[in-house]
């Protein structure tokens, strides 16, 4: 089971903008401040897990090699330290709840989705972490993962509804800038400003673009997980890959933001 990362809407109280000149940071200071987040870290331990999964699943070591056998105990102590930075996370999800903005019973019913979801899975693999690192019983752990993974996969699906919802929204707004450009083109005046919102707003649509691509990632191994890892879409190097791109994504996003 792997979390996502925070769902972002044009309501939510975390900025969504990227670091304006990222160019001009230090690399270190840069690398120090993104260390430091939760995320960060957690992230860049998923792409360690999901690349050593690959690995696996591609049979590019034979099982009989020791280095094999490593690598898959590797895989297994990483996911559930991860499961570590889970404590506690799902309060952001209360917090996104309550301060968003509801425009209609629509947006409403997609953020309790959404927030609700996500902040059930993120409350729910607590316990799946203290039944993994052994402070509680085992024996209701199968359950708790199964509930864990359909909050998910629910939370998944507010979440790509409400962001195809804001891609259609940044596209209106470009639109309407590229004619108030236009018309200053014709006019002869300067048009220096929407060139620059025009660039921003392009960022803000490839930034939500490449998050949609991200929760379908993560929604296909939430549906693996659900269905126990059966299907024509439960194939390990597909799922894998999945969780590599998802890692990708979510570690670009966090780096520019921070």
């Amino acid at each position: 089971m792997e979390p996502k990362t925070s769902i972002v809407s044009s309501s939510s109280s975390k900025p969504s903008n990227p670091n304006p000149n990222p160019k001009n940071r230090d690399f270190l200071i840069h690398l120090e401040a993104y260390l430091a987040k939760r995320d960060g870290v957690d992230k860049l331990l998923k792409i360690s897990r999901y690349a050593s999964k690959i690995i696996l699943a591609s049979s590019v070591i034979p099982e009989s090699l020791r280095l094999s056998l490593r690598l898959k105990s590797f895989e297994s102590s990483v996911g559930v330290s991860r499961k570590a930075f889970r404590l506690g996370k799902f309060v952001q999800d209360v917090n996104a709840l309550r301060s968003v903005n509801i425009s209609s019973k629509e947006d409403l019913l997609l953020s309790i989705l959404a927030y609700g979801g996500e902040g059930l899975y993120y409350f729910v693999e607590q316990f799946v972490w203290f039944g993994k690192a052994g402070l509680i019983d085992k024996k209701n752990l199968n359950s708790l993962q199964k509930i864990s993974a359909w909050c998910e996969f629910i939370g998944y699906i507010g979440s790509v509804s409400l962001k195809v919802k804001e891609l259609s929204q940044i596209s209106e707004d470009e639109q309407c800038l590229l004619s108030t450009r236009e018309v200053s083109m014709i006019r002869g005046i300067g048009y220096a400003d929407e060139e620059e919102k025009l660039r921003k707003l392009r960022l803000k649509k490839l930034m939500k673009r490449l998050s949609v691509i991200q929760d379908f990632a993560d929604g296909l191994m939430a549906l693996a997980d659900i269905s126990d890892g059966k299907g024509m879409l439960s194939a390990p190097l597909l799922l894998s890959s999945a969780g590599l791109l998802s890692a990708l994504i979510s570690t670009h996003k966090n780096w520019i933001s921070c």
